[in-house]
């Protein structure tokens, strides 16, 4: 099996929602398999699974107290994941921005091209985001001869 590097080993595991809803259970504090595994109807085998895979992404150590094998999160990867995340928030936020005002710009009235519009402004035809933003883009022409 070839290794992942930890970012990606957090992401899969954090794809699947009963390993969500298992890290969320853990957050209030650890517990033993059996009561990770009441909420759900499945096998014990199948919740182990899971929980391998949450451990093998460093989310979840499992201790050994006597009989009990109690269950705890490890937050490390999860701030790891919310940092890289981060990262590309404001880059994301940013461009949803411009977008708002481009299209903010597209239906104001007086945002539009000329060549949608008579002499006294009126649109001398249908108007779309697409017309227009095709009119509004300059076209260049060079002639070769």
């Amino acid at each position: 099996m070839p290794s992942t590097d930890p970012l990606s080993s957090t992401f899969a595991a954090l794809a699947d929602p009963t390993r969500r809803a298992i890290l969320e259970r853990l957050s209030q504090g650890e517990t033993s398999v059996a009561d990770l595994a009441k909420p759900f109807t499945m096998s014990a085998p199948a919740i182990t699974k899971h929980l391998k895979v949450l451990q093998r992404a460093g989310l979840v150590r499992q201790g050994r107290q006597a009989q009990w094998r109690p269950c705890q999160l490890v937050a490390a990867p999860l701030r790891d994941a919310s940092d890289w995340v981060t990262q590309y928030r404001q880059h994301w936020e940013d461009r949803l921005d411009r977008l708002e005002d481009y299209l903010a710009a597209l239906q104001a009235p007086s945002s539009l091209p000329d060549a949608h519009q008579t002499g006294n402004g009126t649109p001398t035809g249908p108007v779309t985001a697409t017309s227009t933003l095709r009119s509004s883009i300059p076209l260049h022409i060079e002639n070769k001869s």
